[in-house]
């Protein structure tokens, strides 16, 4: 049985860890995190042109380190050579999971060549227990969880469009049985001028078995807003915002 979701929540999970003195998805940034308080650590992972898996949420480093670096093209000892900021470099998954063994981890596939790399990594870790795997895409998740069927996932988009669905109809056994393979919905709170975290829907998808985590929070207001409404989780870069405001309640 995962251990994943163990412990009362409302969890604080680091968005790309701290980056407020790191690079995003650095390694620097998720110790950060760590001494901030925060026991989730929230990645994106992309894999190599030789089949690593690594952290990073841009298919390209363009954004974080100036440069058009494609990682799907690019061999891993290649891209040490990266440097992101503050002396750090793009980490693997596999080194990263050994490095932080206290830590959980809710790991977003970005792409199809991810998943195997992803999977791979985290049995040689054998750190299956204390992640969560995620994607937009359902294919990508249902490969993950046939790879390894024992792991926490989350809803892909296609699950959260079907649970809002039937949670707006009342269906409540449909709204079950949409959910029945996944322990989280991880939802924006809202999209498209539509609302999607709200009390009638908090408490339905806790009916439903899930736990409902929200992102990205960034400002105290509305950390105290969601957590008044019921929400089991906010995804932030302010982990060192959240995790007081969390503790104080």
């Amino acid at each position: 049985m995962t251990q994943y979701l163990t412990g009362r929540p409302p969890r604080v999970l680091a968005h790309r860890g701290l980056a407020v003195a790191a690079p995003e998805n650095s390694m620097l940034a998720f110790v950060h995190a760590m001494d901030a308080g925060a026991t989730y650590l929230e990645t994106d992972v992309h894999a190599t042109a030789d089949g690593v898996a690594v952290l990073a949420h841009d298919a390209t480093l363009d954004r974080v380190a100036g440069t058009d670096v494609a990682i799907g093209t690019t061999l891993r000892k290649d891209l040490l050579g990266v440097d992101l900021g503050h002396g750090e470099t793009v980490p693997e998954l596999r080194e990263a999971l050994l490095a932080l063994p206290d830590a959980r981890w809710n790991i977003d596939l970005k792409s199809d060549a991810a998943v195997v790399p992803a999977v791979r990594a985290i049995v040689e870790a054998r750190a299956v227990d204390r992640v969560l795997l995620t994607s937009f895409s359902e294919r990508r998740r249902r490969r993950a969880r046939a790879l390894l069927p024992e792991v926490a996932t989350s809803a892909s988009q296609g699950i959260v469009l079907r649970a809002l669905a039937a949670q707006r109809a009342g269906l409540r056994a449909l709204l079950a049985r949409v959910l029945s393979d996944v322990v989280a919905v991880q939802v924006p709170r809202r999209a498209a001028g539509v609302e999607l975290v709200t009390a009638r829907s908090v408490a339905a998808l806790h009916a439903a078995g899930v736990e409902v985590h929200v992102w990205t929070v960034n400002e105290a207001a509305e950390m105290r807003e969601l957590l008044d409404l019921g929400v089991d989780g906010l995804v932030t870069d302010r982990c060192d915002v959240a995790v007081p405001l969390v503790a104080a309640r």
